[in-house]
């Protein structure tokens, strides 16, 4: 099942690394500040565009949702829609640091059910697709190997990320987030989707995240839920469309929507 939609998926993404790394560190990239003040690139643009183009040539029944260029064709409820990030981790882009991907997904009827995360900076590319397994290809590797979570089942072992002080003081809830890094074994903020994927890899335990659209999330869920682990909202909502995210190994997952419940 699925199969086509993620051998296309994969096909974006090449067509994407092409471009975001022909960009990558280019002297003369463009850069522009949104009016929600967030920095976007011509690389940014570029990718989101070609895949668009791809995907009105092979899928022109289906509806899109990205970043920079927000929704074309099939309606809110829509049956079929992908969703784009052209660029995960932007600033990270613009500075030179190598921790930045672009994300795909094919949501069926609001579930993700296809995503691939690609970082080819870092070498790496990670995807999924409903019922097939989680996927890792890393730079010089020959074949691709298998995800699975960690079976960490005890917070004081747990090796956690939270990505980004300020979304959770946005949110205002600071406290929580001391109170949980207090509680762990290893707390950092390793960024963007690389945490996530860090998480499918069985690296880390548990990743939580405030501020997110449903383009900074959607590829993430198939990666992580067919490596075995679970992926909602804070307080517990299914899906990427409820501007949060906690990602565990299935283990901690209850004991966290416990402890950030209100």
């Amino acid at each position: 099942m699925h199969h086509d939609d993620l051998a296309l998926a994969l096909r974006l993404a090449d067509a994407a690394d092409r471009i975001s790394l022909d960009r990558f560190g280019a002297r003369d990239l463009s850069i522009d500040t949104k009016p929600d003040t967030t920095f976007v690139t011509d690389a940014d643009r570029a990718v989101e565009q070609r895949i668009r183009e791809v995907l009105a040539a092979e899928r022109p029944d289906d509806a899109i949702l990205g970043e920079e260029f927000g929704s074309e064709t099939g309606g809110a409820d829509a049956h079929r829609r992908w969703i784009i990030d052209p660029i995960d981790g932007t600033a990270h882009f613009l500075r030179g640091a190598p921790i930045w991907a672009t994300l795909i997904a094919l949501a069926v009827d609001g579930v993700p059910v296809v995503g691939v995360v690609s970082s080819p900076a870092l070498g790496a590319r990670w995807w999924a697709a409903k019922g097939q397994g989680a996927w890792k290809l890393a730079a010089g590797a020959e074949s691709p190997e298998r995800l699975q979570v960690s079976g960490v089942g005890t917070m004081s072992e747990a090796a956690v990320s939270y990505n980004s002080i300020q979304g959770w003081d946005g949110a205002g809830r600071v406290d929580d987030l001391l109170a949980w890094q207090r509680d762990v074994w290893r707390a950092r903020s390793y960024g963007d989707a690389w945490s996530y994927m860090l998480l499918a890899e069985g690296t880390l335990d548990a990743v939580g995240e405030f501020d997110l659209q449903p383009y900074d999330m959607a590829a993430l869920v198939p990666v992580i839920e067919e490596a075995g682990g679970r992926f909602s909202s804070i307080d517990g909502q299914d899906g990427p469309w409820h501007g949060s995210a906690l990602a565990t190994n299935g283990l901690l997952h209850d004991e966290l929507l416990a402890r950030f419940s209100r």
